[in-house]
């Protein structure tokens, strides 16, 4: 029996997945890939750095996001300034 090629969009409606959207990619519309940018941070826990995406249309937030060396939680908090521009952003243990 031959595998069946899967659509990603038709695998991720299938099991009821968000799309994943990477920084430059066309399908995310003009305006998104603006707020989509990479930042360089320092893990609070390891110490290693590493690089994430960081979403600044969504305004003034904090998330949790794992280490991509140690896997422990970091808690990022992300200040916008009014035109949407970065104002700061902070990472720190997630107690």
């Amino acid at each position: 029996m031959a595998a069946r090629r899967e659509n990603p969009p038709d695998l991720d409606e299938l099991y009821g997945l968000e799309p994943v959207i990477e920084p430059g990619d066309g399908a995310a519309g003009p305006d998104c890939s603006a707020s989509l940018q990479m930042r360089a941070v320092q893990c609070p826990y390891c110490g290693e750095p590493f690089e994430t995406v960081v979403d600044f249309s969504s305004g003034a937030t904090s998330y949790i996001e794992d280490c991509a060396i140690c896997c422990r939680p970091i808690e990022f908090r992300l200040e916008v300034a009014d035109d949407g521009t970065a104002a700061g952003l902070q990472v720190g243990r997630s107690d």
